[in-house]
């Protein structure tokens, strides 16, 4: 089996990340190797299952810390709660004083080593994980809201033992080498003495039971990996990599565990006229010169449908043109954005010896008044030339 690599550098990350710029460098993972840009691509695939599982662990405080402590084996399911193989604690010993280890190390580092001394129940209900996928959605289709069908793999509780783990008539037993504890003590000989070392049962795996007749649909792990469709509701409104959450429709829990959620990254596609910033939009309308100098109504798209626009004459080009309340809808609540038309004066490539003419005769007849920005500029420009004259 290949060996894993590290959850950090899976997603681009320092250890020392935030969970903000763990979730954006997620979505961002996510969205490049999401299957539905990549159709076909096995690698794309590998790769966004590897985000997935390693955004799952870091995405969880307890299971952060774990992975920070120990890795890999931090987050097996194996993996005791209270610390890995090999630590987790030490009890007596110490100069016959009956010392636990973690103390002296919390007195010293502010901390207990090994995750503490205490280990969670191993047959305490657990929630099931969250699931993450991503869906793409159109430019529209975030705007107005719509229905889609997702489709992805959940663990539940295996229906021939009903999550047990032991063959129907049968039940598991407990660990009669922890007890039912998940861990055992052994001694083991140190510069301070001789101390206990406690380490997760081999015998049950941390169980805390054993199963001897396990059930042959799963195996004994009490889930079976399932293939489910649901439908999911998105509200008009949102906007390109923003989440929703399935609540309840991720992983099955353990031991009576409430279920996962399975959270919905969603994907906008760019819309190839309209550009959205927060719930406004923005457009710009190319505009001949004639439109421009007399003022003309003209066609403006927007998310509703085409509308029409009196530009007044004398339009410059970069106009801009506000149309309030027709933007997008506030996700989860009342009123809209608005609309922002910029205009932009499009200037003919070729004209004809008549119309060169004409151009001429009609420029002939206008004053310099009626060029703003152009007497602004000369004025300006003459009065720097001025200015350095005086100085010689």
């Amino acid at each position: 089996m290949a060996e894993k690599r590290d959850y950090y550098e899976v997603l681009g990350v320092d250890k020392k990340a935030t969970d903000a710029e763990i979730k954006s460098a997620y979505r961002k993972k996510a969205k490049k190797y999401h299957p539905d840009l990549n159709p076909g691509d096995a690698e794309a695939e590998k790769n966004f299952k590897e985000v997935n599982e390693a955004y799952e662990v870091l995405s969880d405080a307890d299971k952060k810390q774990r992975y920070d402590a120990y890795g890999h084996a931090g987050v097996d399911p194996n993996f005791g709660a209270g610390g890995g193989a090999g630590w987790g604690g030490y009890t007596g010993g110490f100069g016959g004083a009956g010392v636990d280890l973690n103390d002296i190390f919390e007195s010293f580092f502010g901390g207990g080593f090994g995750g503490g001394t205490r280990r969670a129940d191993p047959n305490a209900p657990r929630r099931g994980g969250d699931i993450h996928i991503g869906i793409t959605i159109s430019f529209m289709e975030a705007v107005h809201g719509c229905t889609k069908t997702v489709t992805y793999t959940r663990s539940e509780n295996c229906p021939d033992c009903g999550g047990s783990g032991a063959k129907k008539g049968t039940s598991a037993s407990t660990c009669p080498h922890c007890n039912g504890s998940g861990y055992i003590m052994e001694q083991q000989r140190t510069p301070f003495g001789v101390m206990q070392n406690r380490r997760v049962c081999p015998h049950c795996q941390g169980k805390g039971r054993i199963i001897s007749d396990p059930c042959t649909t799963c195996r004994g792990s009490g889930q079976v990996q399932v293939t489910v469709k649901k439908e999911v509701n998105i509200p008009a409104g949102i906007d390109d990599e923003q989440s929703l959450a399935l609540r309840g429709q991720g992983n099955a829990g353990a031991n009576g565990g409430a279920w996962g959620d399975t959270i919905v990254v969603v994907s906008v596609k760019p819309d190839p006229i309209l550009t959205r910033n927060g719930y406004d939009i923005y457009v710009t309308v190319p505009i001949t010169y004639s439109q421009a100098v007399l003022g003309a109504e003209i066609v403006v798209p927007t998310v509703d449908g085409k509308v029409q626009y009196n530009i007044p004459e004398g339009t410059q080009s970069g106009t801009r043109f506000r149309l309030r309340g027709k933007g997008i809808k506030y996700l989860n609540g009342r009123g809209r954005g608005d609309q922002y038309v910029t205009v932009n004066v499009e200037i003919p490539k070729k004209i004809t010896r008549e119309q060169r003419k004409a151009l001429e005769a009609f420029d002939a007849t206008l004053k310099d008044d009626n060029y703003e920005q152009r007497k602004g500029f000369f004025k300006t420009l003459k009065d720097l030339f001025d200015g350095d004259k005086d100085k010689k």
